[in-house]
């Protein structure tokens, strides 16, 4: 994945005075309504900037180590490195772009669930020993390949409560730590700590408090085994906002003092992702085909326009085979901007958005309330630098949309 790196030849744009998101964007707009069209990101660095010193504000106790895989865009991992933060990877590729940053193999540690093992190999040469494990097939793995581990057991949350059913749960019940200390024992591996995860879905803080008992719990226990525990990893789950990250703060501080108390020697890291870059790139598209259809078509929670005035569908040039791709696991958390000025009082009629595939799936929005477009008009959409920069699906010549960064002087 070294030739990723190469557009680490990339620029930054920097702001004047007066100048903002905005007019960066319109600028881009009427260069590629000349050129072509195509859909593009701009990324504002000073954001990512600014999520960290939010971070430091509120909680500076807990050292954040970036998840590579929610936006590993050479910019993003250069600046967060020079913001000093760790790094949370979950393969051989993650690794490697951190490490060609410099970042010292401390500041590396290895999540993957469902570890491959030359990607365990590849971790032990390279030094990076902290890693995460749930079983006893993982710790197995381990075991065989990577002498210097150092595990964290990765416990189970009460957290689905969130709506997540159909999502993929990973951590060990409490039950059955016991049962991997006995074996990280017997195979002689090292485990330094234990990881959660809350996911951002769930709204329940109570959730923290059980996750951090039961923590406290398997801290124990490993002591009782002989092995000095010395880090806590709360994983990720943060929105990106202010008010969120003071509400799990305000839980988890009081216990933190209580179950690992400052001085006792216990690292507490985390593992945050779009929280630093969700917020940070916006997304231009290109409308490039339109539909007309009878209203009642809509079945969907959109107030009615009115059942004799048209619905529209319109197809744009990025879809859930490229940037969009988490709108299959989740529902998008940003609304569709339209890019031309129109009059306040112009009709708006219940609109549906599609990518360019025609599948069935590449739907983006269901129904939302839009002024009439024409092929060739622009959307803008913000909060899309988590989970969308990925390499494009090979799917009817997806082309990957250009990133334009930008900060301004004073982020600078």
């Amino acid at each position: 994945m070294k030739g990723f790196l190469d557009d680490a030849n990339y620029s930054v744009g920097l702001l004047d005075e007066g100048t903002n998101l905005g007019n960066v964007i319109d600028n881009y707009v009427y260069e590629h309504t000349l050129t072509g069209k195509n859909a593009f990101f701009v990324g504002d660095l000073g954001k990512i900037v600014k999520k960290h010193s939010q971070w430091q504000n509120i909680v500076a106790q807990i050292k954040p180590f970036y998840t590579v895989k929610c936006n590993s865009t050479p910019a993003v991992l250069e600046i967060l490195a020079a913001l000093g933060t760790g790094f949370a990877c979950s393969s051989k590729t993650e690794m490697a772009l951190v490490q060609e940053l410099g970042v010292s193999p401390e500041n590396i540690i290895y999540i993957s669930p469902c570890k491959q093992v030359s990607q365990i190999k590849y971790a032990a040469k390279i030094g990076v020993n902290i890693m995460t494990c749930d079983n006893e097939v993982e710790l197995k793995k381990i075991a065989r390949n990577h002498p210097n581990a150092k595990v964290l057991l990765h416990i189970a949350t009460e957290d689905n409560i969130g709506g997540e059913e159909g999502n993929m749960k990973f951590g060990t019940t409490l039950k059955n730590c016991r049962h991997l200390l006995e074996c990280a024992k017997e195979l002689d591996v090292q485990i330094i700590g234990v990881k959660f995860h809350v996911s951002s879905a769930c709204k329940e803080s109570q959730v923290y408090v059980h996750a951090l008992s039961d923590a406290r719990c398997v801290f124990d226990m490993a002591g009782e085994f002989g092995f000095t525990m010395n880090m806590l990893d709360i994983g990720g789950g943060f929105t990106g906002t202010e008010f969120q990250l003071e509400e799990v703060n305000h839980v988890i501080s009081p216990l933190l003092d209580v179950y690992f108390p400052e001085g006792s020697g216990i690292k507490i890291i985390s593992e945050p992702g779009s929280y630093y870059v969700s917020s940070a790139f916006t997304l231009a598209v290109n409308i490039i085909a339109k539909k007309v259809v009878e209203n009642d078509k809509f079945s969907s929670g959109v107030e009615k326009t009115g059942s004799d005035e048209p619905a529209f569908m319109y197809y744009m040039n990025d879809g859930v085979y490229g940037s969009f791709a988490s709108k299959l696991s989740e529902d998008l958390n940003t609304i569709p901007e339209v890019h031309k000025k129109y009059k306040e009082d112009e009709p708006l009629f219940t609109s549906s958005l599609w990518g360019p595939s025609c599948d069935e799936l590449d739907q983006i929005v269901e129904s939302c309330l839009l002024p009439e477009l024409n092929v060739g008009d622009w959307l803008i959409f913000d909060n899309m630098g988590a989970d969308s920069l990925h390499e494009p699906s090979a799917f009817n010549d997806f082309q990957r949309p250009a990133i334009y960064y930008m900060m301004s002087f004073s982020d600078w």
